[in-house]
């Protein structure tokens, strides 16, 4: 664990939070910020920055929990949403997964998709680049 990191503070009772799930690796916890009403936030124990910065043994029970709380908020359309780094949008160093019920329009996570279109061969060979580190 981190000594400045909020969410190493939370799983160490530091500072206070609305617990809604708790693990040996996993703890998940009410957003004080919600986008809506049931946002909720899941994290790994594991102090890491990045995705890849987490053991994948400490990862296991994350998507599992989401699902949990997505059913336990009775969110019926909702997003998971994950960032790495800055420009990601993360503001929080720790691995972190949101669950964001989004119960009409107004309310949730609102985002904008800019497409692309690559060409063809572009588009070949990164999957053959990315393919071979699989």
């Amino acid at each position: 664990m981190a000594a400045s990191c909020i969410f190493c503070k939370i799983i160490k009772g530091e500072i206070p939070s609305m617990k809604l799930f708790e693990s040996e690796k996993t703890l998940a916890f009410l957003d004080i910020n919600p986008l809506s009403l049931g946002h909720a936030l899941v994290i790994p124990k594991h102090h890491g920055a990045k995705l890849t910065e987490i053991p994948d043994d400490q990862l296991n029970e994350i998507l599992p929990v989401v699902k949990k709380l997505a059913v336990a908020a009775s969110a019926e359309d909702y997003n998971v949403l994950q960032n790495n780094g800055r420009i990601a949008h993360q503001q929080v160093d720790h691995v972190h997964f949101h669950m964001i019920p989004k119960p009409n329009k107004e309310e949730g996570l609102g985002i904008g998709w800019p497409q692309q279109s690559p060409e063809k061969d572009k588009l070949q060979k990164l999957f053959e680049e990315i393919k071979s580190k699989m």
